[in-house]
């Protein structure tokens, strides 16, 4: 075989190793199972319905029935918001940049990812009884009040942010007001024939929720 023919023969993909076919197959499993939470909530979905996208047999490989599968989809969705907060440049700037940047960045995320309004949502009419048995999650939903309490300090600092203020609070805020574009989108277009979901009409939305929280933190009586 001449060098060329050897140098032109394609490489044999590597292996995967046993871990990385594992999560491969949970993370298909999980993305079908998603969008039956979403559309049917735990009560209406099936595993059938599931099955016959993914294989039925696969998913009790994994799974012990519904109620864990609905936990793992709700575990994903929290903790790659927490992941995509963590992301966010905070450091930059003054404080009142960095706090806008991750209110405008959790505006879009809920835009962009309406699965994790829809599935807060349906948990809540089950009153976290499926969030409580997922262990370690409220120490992992802590990072962003983590990142707040570290925006608040510099904003205290830099003596622009009035004093006292509740990182909770502050996260409460920022989720309530980033919600409203995708929890009420279709009744409020409905009444006011308004468009909530398109690029523009969210990124005006982030201006102002950024605009708004921010007036909040640094009014000074």
């Amino acid at each position: 075989m001449s060098d060329v023919e050897t140098a032109a023969k394609p490489e044999k993909p590597a292996r995967r190793s046993r871990a990385e076919t594992r999560e491969q197959a949970i993370n298909q499993i999980v993305d079908i199972a998603t969008q039956e939470f979403v559309e049917k909530g735990l009560a209406g979905a099936r595993i059938d319905e599931i099955a016959g996208k993914s294989t039925k047999r696969k998913i009790y490989y994994y799974f012990e029935g519904k109620d864990e599968l609905y936990r793992a989809v709700l575990e994903r969705a929290y903790r790659r918001v927490r992941a995509s907060e963590s992301n966010v440049d905070i450091e930059r700037g003054t404080a009142v940049e960095a706090l806008r940047r991750l209110i405008e960045h959790d505006v879009h995320y809920h835009s962009q990812h309406q699965e994790l309004v829809r599935l807060v949502m349906n948990e809540n009419i089950h009153r976290a009884e499926h969030l409580r048995q997922i262990e370690g999650l409220p120490q992992g939903n802590h990072s962003v009040i983590d990142i707040l309490a570290r925006i608040i300090a510099r904003g205290e600092a830099e003596g622009s942010f009035r004093p006292g203020i509740d990182p909770v609070e502050l996260h409460m805020n920022m989720t309530a007001l980033s919600f409203y574009n995708v929890s009420n989108q279709f009744t409020f277009a409905h009444n006011f024939g308004v468009d909530m979901t398109s690029p523009e009409a969210v990124a005006r939305r982030a201006t102002q929720v950024a605009d708004i929280i921010i007036a909040w933190v640094t009014h000074k009586d």
